[in-house]
């Protein structure tokens, strides 16, 4: 699913590499049996996540919100050698999908599942951390940046998925998510700590880095 919609868009999806079987029978399960499937993050953004993975070559990454583990493995393939994944998610039954269809790849034992309130865990964490990537609730974005960015290495990246959400960050009568995105948004940008790109790739993906020095 593309909210960035037209013959160009298409064109780019035509010529870009293919996802693994795995990736597309995730895709195909999550479009055939969830009325939410809008949350996957779909070929196109999942090709575009792993590229920056291979290119950031990350040891860890922190995702915050892992539904179906689709993400996840994305960025699995651009794992440093003995890298991995730390996953958070507090749903018990997506969470089931997402370890199973881990388990029929090659880094299963590199992604880490963890159930539980993000803004609980994030403190206990002592790694440190090459790429974030926030993709839960939307009230929490700002909660998530915080608590992560002392843990992000210097020369370290978080991602942020939907910042656009819809268009809708352009209405002025926001809803609570809209205004929550929006003032996310505001927020990185005026932070002198860090550079970053918001890329209107399907729902709007927010890249960050972290200034070193």
């Amino acid at each position: 699913m593309s909210y960035i919609d037209n013959p160009l868009t298409e064109y780019a999806e035509q010529h870009t590499s293919d996802e693994s079987e795995v990736l597309q029978a995730l895709r195909k399960e999550c479009y055939e049996h969830y009325e939410d499937s809008a949350m996957l993050s779909g070929f196109y953004q999942g090709r575009v996540l792993a590229m920056l993975s291979k290119m950031i070559r990350p040891h860890v990454v922190l995702e915050i919100g892992t539904y179906l583990g689709y993400s996840a493995l994305c960025f699995a393939e651009g794992l440093a050698d003995g890298g991995r994944i730390i996953t958070l998610d507090v749903n018990e039954e997506t969470n089931k999908v997402a370890r199973s269809f881990a388990a029929k790849t090659k880094c299963a034992d590199q992604i880490d599942f963890r159930l539980g309130n993000a803004v609980e865990i994030i403190p206990t964490l002592n790694e440190m951390i090459d790429l974030v990537f926030i993709d839960a609730d939307k009230p929490n974005y700002s909660n998530y940046y915080n608590l992560v960015f002392d843990k992000l290495r210097p020369g370290g990246f978080i991602i942020a998925d939907n910042v656009l959400w819809s268009g809708k960050v352009l209405e002025d009568e926001k809803d609570e998510n809209t205004q929550a995105l929006h003032d996310f948004n505001e927020m990185v940008l005026a932070d002198k700590r860090v550079s970053n790109v918001l890329l209107p790739i399907r729902d709007g993906l927010m890249v960050v880095r972290k200034n070193r020095g």
